[in-house]
């Protein structure tokens, strides 16, 4: 069992894995702010125009798959880096990935 441990902790890309854990859980840290700002966006054009603003919809949408993409990353459910280290139309399109085999 020791051995098998021993052989884990010296795999390069689990390493790896843990440094990108690190930088998006940072990301998504700055993410979810934004999208409480863009919640009171909405709130306010809701408020003063009576109707939500198009372009600030779109750009919350785009947000919401972006911080969906980085938390199936983070919980081990896609291999598939988010943006910035993958286009981000590919976050856009991201749909839930089928459960991974956890013999893996």
């Amino acid at each position: 069992m020791q051995e098998q441990i021993n052989e884990n902790l010296k795999k390069l890309g689990t390493w790896k894995r843990i440094f990108f854990i690190l930088i998006f859980a940072a990301i998504i840290t700055l993410v979810r702010m934004l999208l409480w700002a863009i919640i009171a966006l909405q709130v306010a054009s809701m408020l003063l125009t009576g109707k939500v603003n198009s372009n600030v919809l779109n750009f919350g949408r785009s947000l919401s798959a972006y911080t969906y993409h980085i938390l199936l990353f983070l919980t081990f459910n896609t291999d598939t880096l988010p943006f910035p280290f993958s286009d981000w139309q590919m976050t856009e399109e991201m749909s839930l990935p089928e459960p991974r085999d956890s013999k893996k």
